[in-house]
């Protein structure tokens, strides 16, 4: 059974485009169909960086997936395998600028809270780099757990 899996994108560091290029490009290789969906991309000022921060490069992709084949778990593992061959730090300090940040923004209509994973992601709805991108693609969303659709939550963001 395919779920829609939806995961922002974001990159502050090297060639930002290249990188998102190439995380499209690994995402096409897991989702069940070859088939990846993806916002435009927007520049973002960056939140909760270091000061001198560079800009952020951000899109959302959205990807099908088999949940018995890929459950969220190795999802997220893959993911973070991709990011460290792309050359983000395994140590770092927390929002230091990376080429490539991938974040799991929903799982089908699953909801996850572990430790070192919560889906959907719980600062999703607060952030406008995540927001926008996914508006473009699923404005009528209402993500597992709330009851506004995004495009909702971006207008009040917005006032």
């Amino acid at each position: 059974m395919t779920v829609p899996i939806g995961i922002a994108l974001g990159s502050n560091l090297g060639d930002r485009s290249a990188e998102l290029d190439a995380a499209i490009s690994f995402l096409r290789l897991l989702s069940q169909n070859n088939q990846v969906r993806e916002s435009p991309r927007i520049e973002t000022v960056p939140v909760d960086c270091p000061p001198g921060s560079p800009s952020f490069l951000n899109a959302v992709a959205e990807i099908e997936v088999d949940r018995h084949k890929l459950p969220p778990r190795d999802l997220m593992n893959h993911l973070r395998d991709f990011e460290l061959a792309c050359g983000r730090l395994p140590v770092r300090d927390i929002n230091a600028p990376r080429p490539l940040d991938l974040d799991i923004i929903y799982y089908g209509d699953e909801i996850v809270h572990e430790a070192d994973l919560i889906i959907p992601h719980p600062r999703a709805t607060t952030r406008r780099f995540v927001l926008e991108p996914l508006a473009y693609l699923h404005p009528d969303l209402v993500l597992p757990g709330q009851t506004k659709t995004i495009a909702e939550f971006l207008t009040e963001l917005r006032n």
